[in-house]
């Protein structure tokens, strides 16, 4: 008998435990046949839902492809040839059905027939409620669909799936069945589970049925339906909510795979020695506390999975089990192992994270009455203080915004006063990986390097406010003023009585223990999944996408190496609208690194799902691309032709000896190394807007703010009560953690003595997850008098080592710095050199003199409404920036009537100071833009005007003698 150490990690379920998600039930393409001809049930043998691979049997993690022979066994079919046979299905039945069938609703308008259905093949798990697809195609081709053999649909959709179960009991030729969960993933990311609850009885007329999963449901009993089917072979209900299995299961004589993984079992019936012909048996995760003895009569046994249960004792039966080769008993209570398991020379035994050896625990004694925990002391500190004292008794003190820092009696050795102090972001005190995302300001916790003695109740605790991310590792990293390090972190929620919004919601906390005071930060970071992986090898699953699987053979390396895998989600419709390619598709991004960076002696298998939409018989293999990403240089390869490459039903697999940047990409367009660049970094970056914002009852006091382009709304109108201000700034594109300007121009000055001021302009890091935000004083300019008007300009800080082309292109200005700029007012001073805060009263807006040619303000409004769609040339004729003319028609982009008046009367205001000659301007510019007829009908304006002065000066005496008007008496 060979056991496996607690240092030794070959076994596959090592990988599982790492990866927080444990899937042996992966028979998603186990029997796909391509081929057209009949099976009868005579030639469905008992090994049809084998692998043929014995390692990969042994894992049940790898997707084999299987078909049938005309003698009934199973044989390998290679991805090309697989793919050769699909093709020619799908190409033959597309001509006879897909003209004359519409799946659209409810599949995407894109979804031809031909991609969901072969000769014997349907596939309806790729389209959320593509499950209604199937009474459809039924009261359409029902010829067709009754020589079925496969069928996978999804469960997530319940209307859709109601309307599917009334369809299966007519499929009399199926031989496999999947009604699965977790196929979708929702908007934050996260799976969806299954809302399968039942069968219908009638399911019991498939005689042929010999391969069902119905894994991530909703199951809380066995269908009894299932009882009924004499040639199951293959059963997996992982991830349900079975807590008791039926005693009549031992009617599935024929059975020979079992897999109840993640259910709510206590126990497991009798009836299950009755199983004569199961091979696997897999009831990991559940609550399993004993097994009867019943179990040692399953002579045929191969592997049985035991793993993360309650066993406290092995039954002696198991040494009866002669064709058991693989024993999983990790992760139980079991302290000792039954002698009869070591007459079993061949069996394989992972018996890591038990007690072995231990003696019995014995319940823990009731403290006495003086020795009980003392009552901790609260403290609760307001804003203004920064220190507070902390005896030997020991403190929770609650920190303004949610912090907490828990003392416990006996860390300090006498009365000891600490200070605390949230500091603003700087690149000091902040330090982001690859797409890091801060979640709090830096805590300084003072005096630094301060030792707390250790305690037998717990160590100091620092637990710090946190706004939560999905799909985000959320961790502390300490600064001790000359290194960063990464605390071992837990999440927890704040105290029901100390909460940080008028709602009452607890703060999320991240808590870590230290040891000692210095800077503190809460970062999100993608999802780490680790693992070691000795000579005898390893298997690792994503926690976050469970599709994604590592596979580290024996001897692939001569010493023991921690792996280290992230899985980051990429937005299809974001690729598309990037790369305008409409056909586009990318799976997940791997990030894979290890200590120590050696390559590996044996190459080693990586798992990945095939890009949305896409499935192993639909996919051009000649559109797939496999890149590699090099972290320190930003570029990526195209390795597809240098790496085995195969694609399954639903998942791409491919070999490589070392770790980096992995990124499959499916394209209609040649090129994509360039456009994978640019992809990569838009993850990284975000479309940002600002705004500047001024307070109503005091116009010199302005708020600038940067935010995320989907919170700029809500802060709007949070704010509209207090502040006044201009539309936010156009989009603009910003990495977290860089450092942008706010400069003050055009009449408006600020205090150049402010610390964050350098060179004139006020200095911002920009933090999605922050408000980057100041309140500051303008004045006017040199002292300058009455309204005046100016602007905010916010320029980029130092270029950014990776910023892509495109956005380093994108400039305009004086400044080559420039992001964006908008205006600000301030109003008049009055005699006291106070603002007049009321609405100003401004009189009539009447352009140009008497002399020269004058327009009233109704003049101007009429000539306004004949503009139309002519004003952005009629604008830069009168000299208006591109910049101002975006920012006027991003604050009336519904309102073309209202953009039109205010670039019309903004540049009127602009014209009282310039002396005469605007009416004739503003005709030359109507006349450049093409609308001659406009400069026409001002020209009479004027015309009219200077007739009418000229008869009120005669009227008055007023007229010069060597006017016209002498002349005309001569």
């Amino acid at each position: 008998m060979e056991k496996i150490c607690e240092e030794e990690n070959g076994n596959d379920e090592d990988g599982d435990e790492a990866g927080g998600c444990r899937l042996e039930d992966d028979h998603d393409a186990v029997a796909l046949p391509c081929r057209d001809e009949e099976v009868g049930s005579s030639q469905i043998l008992e090994k049809d839902w084998d692998f043929v691979d014995n390692e990969q049997l042994e894992s049940e993690r790898t997707v084999g492809v299987q078909r049938h022979s005309d003698d009934g066994d199973a044989v390998f079919v290679s991805p090309s040839g697989f793919m050769d046979n699909c093709t020619r299905s799908i190409s033959s039945l597309s001509s006879s059905s897909s003209s004359v069938l519409c799946l659209t609703p409810p599949l995407p308008s894109s979804v031809e027939l031909s991609a969901v259905l072969t000769d014997t093949r349907l596939t309806l798990d790729i389209y959320l409620g593509g499950a209604s697809a199937l009474p459809l195609l039924w009261s359409s081709i029902p010829g067709h669909l009754r020589g079925l053999r496969y069928l996978r649909l999804g469960s997530e959709d319940e209307r859709a799936l109601d309307s599917a179960l009334g369809v299966l009991a007519y499929l009399t030729e199926l031989r496999s069945l999947a009604i699965r969960g977790h196929c979708f993933y929702d908007a934050q990311g996260n799976p969806m589970p299954g809302l399968l609850t039942t069968l219908p009885t009638s399911l019991v007329s498939l005689s042929l049925l010999g391969h069902v999963d119905l894994s991530f449901n909703q199951l809380s009993v066995l269908p009894l339906c299932l009882l009924s089917l004499p040639a199951l072979s293959a059963l997996l209900l992982c991830h349900n909510c079975i807590s008791e299995l039926s005693p009549d299961i031992g009617q599935l004589s024929g059975l020979n795979y079992l897999s109840l993984i993640g259910n709510k079992l206590v126990s497991l019936p009798a009836s299950i020695g009755q199983l004569k012909e199961l091979h696997t048996l897999d009831v990991s995760d559940n609550l399993l506390e004993v097994l009867p003895n019943e179990i040692g009569s399953l002579g045929e046994l191969v592997k049985l999975g035991l793993s993360h249960n309650k066993l406290k004792r092995l039954p002696e039966t198991l040494g009866s089990l002669d064709s058991l080769r693989e024993l999983l008993i990790f992760s139980n209570d079991l302290r000792v192992m039954p002698p009869c398991l070591n007459e079993l020379p061949l069996l394989k035994i992972d018996a890591r994270d038990n007690p072995l050896g231990q003696p019995p625990s014995l319940p823990p004694l009731p403290p006495a009455p003086d020795e009980a925990l003392p009552n901790i002391p609260e403290l609760h500190l307001l804003f203004n203080q920064h220190s507070f004292s902390v005896t030997s008794a020991g403190c929770h003190v609650f920190l303004p915004g949610g912090a907490q820092l828990l003392f416990p009696p006996g860390c300090l050795p006498k009365l000891t006063t600490l200070q605390w102090a949230e500091r603003r972001p700087q690149r000091k005190w902040v330090l982001l990986e690859e797409h890091d995302i801060l979640l709090s300001r830096p805590l300084e916790l003072r005096p630094h390097g301060i030792k707390f003695l250790k305690t037998f109740l717990q160590p100091v605790e620092v637990c710090i406010a946190h706004h939560r991310k999905k799909w985000k590792e959320v961790v502390v990293r300490k600064y001790d003023g000359n290194s960063w390090s990464t605390l071992p972190t837990s999440l927890r929620k704040g105290c029901e009585r100390h909460t940080i919004s008028s709602l009452g919601v607890p703060s999320r906390l991240a808590c870590c223990s230290v040891s000692q005071f210095s800077w503190f930060i809460v970062v999100g970071r993608p999802v780490r999944d680790s693992c070691s992986v000795s000579p005898a090898g390893a298997f690792l699953v994503s926690s976050t996408d469970p599709r994604v699987k590592l596979h580290f053979p024996p001897d692939s390396t001569n010493q023991t190496r921690t792996i280290t895998l992230q899985v980051l989600q990429v937005s299809v419709s974001e690729v598309q609208a990037l790369c305008g390619d409409p056909q586009a598709s990318v799976s997940p991004l791997l990030c894979l690194s290890q200590t120590p960076s050696l390559h590996f002696l044996q190459p080693i298998k990586v798992q990945v799902p095939l890009p949305p939409g896409l499935t192993g018989h639909t996919v051009d293999k000649s559109c797939l691309c496999l890149l590699h990403g090099d972290p320190t240089a930003q570029t990526w390869t195209d390795i597809t032709s240098q790496v085995s490459l195969y694609v399954t039903h639903l998942y791409a697999i491919f070999y490589i000896t070392h770790f980096s940047w992995y990124w499959l990409w499916y394209r209609t367009q040649s090129c994509v190394s360039g456009m994978v660049r640019k992809v990569y970094q838009r993850l990284k970056q975000f479309k940002v807007q600002f705004m500047v914002l001024q307070r109503k009852t005091d116009p010199a006091q302005v708020l600038l703010q940067c935010l995320p382009a989907n919170k700029v709304e809500d802060r709007i109108q949070s704010l509209s009560n207090q502040y006044d201000g201009p539309q936010p700034s156009d989009l603009c594109d910003l990495l977290e953690g860089e450092q942008f300007f706010a400069g003050f121009e055009r009449g408006l000055e600020i205090c150049t003595d402010r610390p964050d001021c350098v060179g004139g302009r006020l200095c911002f890091v920009f933090y999605s997850s922050l408000k980057n935000l100041k309140e500051v004083y303008i004045s006017p300019a040199n002292g300058l008098r009455g309204p005046v008007r100016g602007e905010v300009s916010f320029y980029r800080g130092e270029f950014p080592s990776g910023l892509p082309e495109e956005v380093l292109r994108k400039r305009k200005g004086h400044d080559s710095q420039w992001l964006a700029t908008l205006p600000l007012r301030l109003p008049a001073l009055d005699a006291e050199n106070q603002y007049i805060t009321d609405e100003l009263q401004l009189p009539p807006l009447n352009l140009g003199d008497p002399e020269s040619g004058y327009l009233t303000e109704a003049n101007l409004l009429s000539i306004s409404l004949q503009i139309g769609q002519d004003w952005r040339m009629i604008g830069i004729n009168l000299g208006f920036s591109y910049q101002e003319l975006e920012r006027i028609q991003y604050k009336y982009r519904d309102n073309l009537g209202g953009l039109i008046l205010d670039m019309l009367f903004h540049w009127a205001r602009g014209q009282k100071s310039a002396g005469p000659g605007a009416v004739s301007r503003l005709m030359a510019a109507m006349i450049e833009s093409g609308r001659r007829d406009l400069a026409e009908e001002i020209e009479d304006i004027v015309s009219l005007g200077k007739q009418k002065y000229t008869e009120s000066l005669r009227r008055v005496g007023l007229e010069a003698e060597d006017e016209p008007l002498c002349e005309s008496q001569q």
